[in-house]
């Protein structure tokens, strides 16, 4: 039995080129592509994959956000993230919502592949500079991780809503808005919004 793998990627050429360099893996075959999560959940009923090949960074729908998705619907499929993204919260992030595994896509063929196989037969998979480095961050605790209501405040303000734009936005009083960003001030280690905006686009957390 062939191990059935679905890319996700908002590059064409990205999956192309994942695409052919498993073509001549025997044990693998490609059953459906997507260019973000919204699309992968329409062509996941027909595809049936047994593993996910997952970018982090898409439209509409993007990779952790699927796999929360997936995983709160109980689905264990195998799902490796495979990008460009090595910051310590894009890790985090992947691994936190329930990834199998993560790597980066200057990997070669051969570490794919037994990434592939592993996913497949329910085992982690971290390259091991993805792994020291997230081994770094748990034990040094650099990231404080910010809420789901706090992401949405920093958001907005990354679009440049005013406090109060923002508490019309999510049915909340200013004061609570107020809040919202003192804890993400402490939580990214910043003093005002634009440090925190830059500083949580640096991180890859917006």
């Amino acid at each position: 039995m062939k191990i059935r793998v679905m890319l996700v990627d908002d590059h064409p050429l990205v999956r192309t080129g994942i695409a052919g360099m498993l073509a001549n893996a025997d044990e693998i075959e490609i059953v459906g592509e997507a260019a973000n999560g919204k699309e992968a959940l329409q062509v996941l009923a027909v595809a049936q994959p047994d593993v996910i090949l997952l970018d982090l960074r898409m439209p509409e729908m993007d990779g952790p956000e699927l796999i929360r998705h997936l995983r709160s619907e109980g689905n264990n499929i195998g799902i490796l993230v495979l990008t460009t993204y090595d910051t310590d919260a894009d890790i985090l992030r992947a691994t936190e919502a329930g990834a199998n595994g993560y790597l980066l896509k200057d990997t070669s063929r051969d570490e794919l592949i037994g990434a592939i196989r592993a996913t497949h037969a329910g085992d982690g998979w971290l390259t091991p500079t993805i792994a020291a480095q997230l081994m770094r961050t748990v034990r040094q605790g650099e990231i404080e991780q910010l809420s789901s209501r706090e992401l949405q405040v920093l958001k907005h303000v990354a679009k440049g809503l005013s406090n109060k734009e923002i508490a019309s936005e999510l049915h909340v009083s200013q004061a609570t808005v107020k809040t919202h960003l003192l804890h993400i001030f402490r939580k990214l280690d910043v003093n005002d919004r634009t440090a925190a905006v830059t500083m949580a686009m640096e991180r890859g957390i917006i």
